[in-house]
């Protein structure tokens, strides 16, 4: 279920205002009422998120504020790591990151928001101020640590050798340190929603299901949201966040076989791409963000300026 005000926010054109009128056309055909849209005006409004001239479909809502309209929107760098990720192109070299904190109870705000950054960047909790990833984040924990001004309290160690319970297999370490299970339908759901061909496409070409595996069938796929890109893009861009936000993009090396998240990317970049070609043009900025983060990815695509793909070792 796609709440309300990220509707709101993911059609914010670059100019910081959302039309009422397309507002409430893309809400509809994401199967909401004209009351929930309503209500949810005026509670951003009362928020003090967007300022509101006229009302219902005449309106016009403009962002208050630098970034009062953006979608929560996975960072373009975190993205493409994934997709390094899925061509073979990050290796994991065997090292455990393992991070541990001492805040005392009267830097509290800041001892939160070191824990915050740490489990953002994917890191699972071992025992109380004990963090552990495969991931080299140590660059970003420091930066952070000092930001907080609790950099002295902080330690970090890379290991080979991490043994939690009497497991030692990192597989299997992974398996019981992150829920995977939860991502993995959450990719799941995204690389069905992405296969569904637009109207006047044949379909999702070699990425999508094949004749061996059947795409969706019924009123989710034929429904409202399907004919209408604009309510097609906030439903994929909502999935796409829904499974990439949570996900720690731990290495393959320590994945389930077979893992969905490679084929619900690629999925999402070529219906991505599918869904730019025909935007209106001035779009909402939802557009630009997920352009800059997925350009590159649709088969045949390159960003401007992208570096060539070459297999790069993360740091010990």
């Amino acid at each position: 279920m796609i709440p309300t005000r990220l509707v709101v926010h993911a059609l914010v054109r670059e100019d910081g205002t959302v039309d009422g009128g397309e507002l409430y056309e893309v809400a509809g055909a994401l199967g909401m009422s004209d009351q929930q849209v309503r209500l949810c005006v005026k509670r951003l409004a009362a928020e003090g998120r967007f300022e509101v001239e006229g009302r219902g479909r005449r309106a016009v809502l403009r962002v208050v504020g630098p970034g009062g309209g953006l979608p929560a929107v996975p960072e373009v760098e975190y993205v493409r790591h994934a997709y390094r990720q899925d061509r073979g192109l990050e290796p994991w070299d065997g090292v455990w990151h393992v991070f541990a904190f001492a805040v005392p109870e009267s830097a509290r705000a800041a001892r939160d928001a070191l824990r915050d950054a740490l489990t953002g960047l994917g890191a699972a909790p071992l025992q109380g101020g004990l963090y552990v990833t495969p991931n080299p984040i140590g660059p970003y924990v420091r930066a952070r640590a000092a930001e907080l001004g609790v950099e002295a309290g902080l330690t970090c160690l890379g290991t080979r050798d991490l043994e939690i319970g009497g497991t030692d297999d990192p597989r299997a370490l992974a398996a019981r340190l992150w829920p995977l299970t939860e991502i993995a339908q959450r990719y799941e759901a995204l690389r069905e929603l992405a296969s569904r061909p637009e109207p006047g496409h044949p379909g999702p070409g070699p990425s999508g299901p094949g004749p061996s595996e059947p795409g969706p069938s019924g009123p989710a796929a034929s429904g409202p949201a399907a004919s209408h890109p604009l309510a097609r893009a906030v439903e994929l861009a909502a999935a796409f966040s829904d499974a990439m936000l949570p996900d720690p993009l731990l290495p393959p090396e320590l994945l389930p076989r077979p893992w969905p998240g490679a084929a619900a990317r690629t999925a999402a970049a070529s219906a991505w791409a599918r869904l730019h070609a025909a935007a209106p043009s001035p779009g909402p900025r939802l557009f630009r963000l997920y352009a800059q983060a997925l350009g590159a990815q649709a088969p045949g695509a390159e960003a401007p300026g992208a570096e060539a793909d070459e297999p790069r070792h993360t740091p010990g």
